[in-house]
């Protein structure tokens, strides 16, 4: 499903026992310190002694995407995407960050679950980097230990609120993918590829572009009727630029294989606001994982769907030679950039494009049949939205009402199990993201699944996703739409753990 709204021009457990957490040059103002309490007890704040297991430094980066376009931004470590991020499961490490900016950053471990303390989200008044000037340092420097797990494909990225602001946030190259590696690793594969897609100069349009094709009549004529009981839809975002891997298509280095290989991909979708579609011309992709958790059923696709922040991890036999395009199916995005070339030993030639056949994306095929435990409480969280009209900005309700941060965070405990009910009143579709916790899918559109273990879900227009989950650490946790756009502007939520 293309999900773009416009045409173009018109990327942990408890702290170790025993670990360190060291704020060095970090201003208390403008940004709150945590309050909270890592349920391991207490953090010390000596510095952890030597060197850190990870250093990310969050700095203004020039990014040649194609030849003669260069892209001013903000990346990690001086380049985008940052850095691949490898840690062992159950492995404590060490992290340094540091911000070369005027501006505070979060630093968000997407799928990892940690403390809230360390999470990168302010929401859950986790410790945040300040920028230069801001401390008694030059520039801001935050140090901590995390424990990684889950295993398997987790990213980092920026976690402010941009608003507005089009240079902030995850609109910038500030994202780098994180590979948790297994305490147990079969490896049944020849190679691992891992690939981040990103779109680049976003600007505001009042064009808006739903081509679901799998709406059915009734959600057609629903969206229908609300077209014309509200004012006019609000700003969108649209983009000039696409990359994987900080390349646009034709620029850059080929994935280089040899015929026979397995080839492993992990695939992350980076963007800010966008939910992508992949292809292999000449190809199938075995889906392994999605968000980095195995699947009950591996499956065959031609085409993979990702919502913003999901990633999939999937195997492809390369047993057709040949120069190939992996890139999107919708031919202005993959003219404008997103693609890369995967190439054969001892091809040459122009890489070719087939079209592939398209079939409707669905969680369930991936899932098994097991009846599921019943959950302590069922939590319906149905999504809104509120026109904003021309020239304004459109608000995102849940249950009737936008984020306020004056709210008390609803109350969940400990080791029970909950039931959410994605349930999407609008036309838009929504990547719903919960922090610091994994859940299953087990009811999507209808049908009943289970196994299919995500932290994070693209439920499309119209239409209901359950999914139960656990908590397992005490503390803040958000929830959220991953469209930074919707986010901002009111779609998210805050439980507390006890």
């Amino acid at each position: 499903m293309h999900t773009r709204k416009t045409s173009r021009r018109n990327f942990f457990q408890d702290f170790a026992a025993g670990s360190g957490l060291l704020l060095a040059g970090c201003s208390r103002t403008p940004l709150p310190p945590s309050t909270n309490t890592p349920a391991s007890g207490s953090p010390s704040f000596a510095e952890p002694a030597g060197p850190a297991d990870v250093t990310l430094r969050i700095a203004p980066v020039l990014v040649d995407i194609a030849k003669d376009h260069t892209i001013s931004t903000i990346g990690y470590n001086g380049q985008v995407p940052g850095p691949l991020i490898r840690l062992k499961e159950g492995v404590p490490v060490t992290v340094d960050l540091y911000n070369d900016t005027e501006s505070p950053e979060f630093v968000h471990w997407h799928g990892l679950i940690v403390p809230a303390d360390v999470d990168g989200a302010a929401e859950e008044k986790s410790f945040y980097v300040p920028g230069q000037g801001q401390g008694t340092h030059s520039r801001g420097h935050l140090r901590y230990r995390l424990t990684p797990q889950p295993s398997g494909i987790r990213f980092v990225h920026s976690h402010v609120m941009p608003m507005s602001d089009l240079n902030r946030g995850t609109y910038t190259g500030q994202f780098a993918v994180v590979y948790v590696e297994p305490k147990s690793n079969p490896g049944q594969y020849d190679q691992e590829v891992f690939l981040a897609t990103h779109e680049w100069e976003p600007f505001y349009t009042e064009e808006e572009e739903t081509d679901d094709p799998d709406i059915t009549p009734a959600e057609k004529k629903r969206k229908e009727e609300q077209d014309k009981n509200s004012k006019p839809n609000g700003w969108e975002i649209g983009y000039q630029r696409f990359t994987i891997n900080g390349k646009a298509l034709g620029y850059g280095e080929p994935v280089r294989v040899k015929e026979g290989q397995r080839v492993l991909f992990h695939i992350l979708n980076g963007s800010a606001t966008e939910n992508i579609e992949l292809a292999l011309a000449g190809h199938q992709f075995q889906v392994v994982a999605m968000d980095g958790n195995p699947v009950p059923h591996p499956q065959m696709v031609n085409v993979l769907e990702l919502g913003t922040a999901e990633r999939i991890s999937a195997v492809v036999e390369m047993k057709n030679p040949g120069i190939w395009v992996l890139g999107t199916p919708h031919d202005d995005d993959r003219r404008d950039g997103m693609g890369m070339v995967v190439e054969y030993a001892n091809r040459t030639g122009a890489p070719r494009w087939v079209k592939p056949d398209r079939k409707p994306w669905d969680y369930t095929m991936f899932g098994g049949g097991n009846t599921v435990p019943e959950p302590v409480e069922t939590i319906p969280l149905v999504i809104g939205k509120i026109n904003g009209g021309a020239g304004g900005f459109n608000r995102w309700t849940i249950n009737g009402k936008s984020f306020d941060e004056n709210d008390q965070p609803r109350v969940l405990q400990k080791g029970k199990r909950y039931r959410f009910v994605f349930d999407n009143q609008t036309d838009d579709p929504h990547p719903l993201h919960l922090h610091r916790n994994t859940f299953e899918l087990t009811n999507v559109y209808g049908k009943p699944t289970s196994g299919v273990m995500k932290d994070v879900v693209l439920v499309k227009g119209f239409r209901k996703i359950a999914a139960d989950f656990t908590p397992s650490m005490e503390g803040l946790t958000l929830f959220h739409c991953h469209q930074q756009f919707h986010m901002d502007y009111g779609l998210k939520t805050l439980f507390d753990v006890k």
